[in-house]
């Protein structure tokens, strides 16, 4: 008898941590968005193998990871002013085609060997023109699409939970993929994965959009998001972490090819399974949100996920051997996916809805804008002191970044809660 009602139990938490897909738009978006995350992320392994392998040059993966970024640090606080006064559906359909035309063309130029590092560049610099209006325009529009607040923090930790399914299997898949088939073929995968983003965003049944009137300029309510999201004191701790860690920390994947081919001695397919390492911890993270009732205490979650993400880094630029790699990287991954999904799910509980865009694209910013300021930044340091050493420091860096993060809990606990 106990034994039934422990497995009734565990299927009711396994149900609840998926409560969100009560919503049928947020259904679709999610399946949607599984496909499409999938092409992106075998994409961006392909992009990252092909970049080594027309330059064999660690500089360059790190100069692609700027160019592909750098459009978020000055778009996006600006994307998150518009996304409180224009249609979110409407812009999030443009920006799921953008990137779907850019991967079609990226396909054809490296089918027709007439690619090149230049051109790399270009439709990368593109595609971060699109992905720095979509993200806090698919952020602003989650509570839009779904209707109701009390499904908005499942909904939040399941969009990482997609996007680190995503991340698991995908890289999986791409280094099969460049493997047998080249890297042409995995852009043009990523190329079709959008179509099935833009059928459920124009079938989502949304409240119609009023358009909302302001006499400011944009850049007196750009002023008014930041004086609002910075002059409230969680906010600002939790976002500066976040943009120690993108500085600091996310530009590790970038380097990824470098570990698999020059310091663990493998090929496509080892890449493929250290990416997907990350994203299975990603994963493991992602669900453990899931599945939790409140936001109290997810304060001290990001502090702890902060030291796991920073201390993994460190033993990882240190490892030499593959199996000890994966095993730290997917610890590596569970602390990263805890520490952002946790900052998105708290913003996204305490944020005003007329200044939901504004605030969601200063988080935003934090980890798209200064992730390729750090990809460049390290990627000058790895030509000096070599890519391991390079992410030893940073992992120490990031060290001292959770410790006075620590010194804020208490503080923020006693004011959110």
């Amino acid at each position: 008898m106990n034994r039934y009602l422990d497995i009734r139990s565990y299927l009711q938490n396994v149900g609840f941590a998926f409560r969100a897909l009560e919503s049928r738009n947020f259904r679709m978006f999610f399946f949607a968005g599984m496909l499409s995350l999938l092409g992106t992320w075998i994409q961006n392994l392909a992009l990252g193998w092909l970049v080594y392998r027309l330059t064999d040059s660690a500089f360059y993966l790190g100069l692609v990871g700027f160019a592909g970024q750098i459009p978020a640090l000055f778009l996006t606080p600006l994307a998150g002013v518009f996304a409180d006064r224009i249609n979110r559906r409407r812009i999030l359909i443009m920006t799921q085609l953008l990137p779907m035309i850019l991967a079609f063309v990226l396909s054809t130029l490296v089918y027709y060997d007439s690619i090149s590092i230049s051109l790399v560049l270009i439709i990368v610099l593109l595609n971060g023109f699109a992905m720095a209006f979509d993200t806090p325009f698919r952020h602003a529009f989650l509570l839009e699409m779904i209707g109701d607040k009390k499904l908005l923090i499942n909904a939040v930790a399941l969009n990482s939970t997609l996007v680190n399914t995503a991340r698991f299997i995908g890289p999986t898949i791409g280094g099969l993929l460049i493997a047998f088939y080249g890297e042409a073929f995995c852009f043009l995968v990523n190329g079709i994965s959008f179509m099935g983003m833009v059928v459920a965003l124009l079938a989502m049944k949304v409240a119609p959009f009023k358009k909302k009137l302001s006499t400011n300029s944009v850049l007196s309510d750009l002023k008014e998001g930041f004086r609002y999201t910075f002059n409230f004191k969680p906010a600002r701790y939790m976002i500066l972490l976040v943009t120690m860690t993108s500085i600091f920390g996310l530009p590790f994947q970038a380097f990824l090819p470098v570990f698999a081919r020059d310091i663990l001695m493998g090929n496509s397919q080892l890449l493929g399974f250290l990416t997907g390492a990350v994203g299975a911890g990603a994963l493991t993270g992602a669900f453990f949100l899931a599945s939790r009732k409140s936001v109290k205490g997810i304060p001290d979650v990001i502090r702890f996920s902060a030291f796991l993400f920073a201390i993994g880094l460190i033993l990882f630029s240190l490892s030499s051997s593959t199996w000890l790699s994966l095993i730290i990287l997917y610890f590596s991954g569970f602390g990263m996916i805890v520490q952002f999904a946790g900052t998105n799910t708290l913003l996204q509980t305490l944020v005003e809805e007329d200044k939901r865009g504004r605030v969601l694209s200063f988080y935003s910013m934090s980890f798209l804008g200064f992730t390729p300021v750090g990809s460049l930044m390290l990627g000058f340091l790895s030509k000096n002191i070599g890519v391991p050493y390079t992410f030893t420091i940073a992992g120490i860096v990031l060290v001292a970044a959770a410790t006075m993060f620590s010194t804020k809990v208490s503080g923020m606990k006693k004011t959110l809660f």
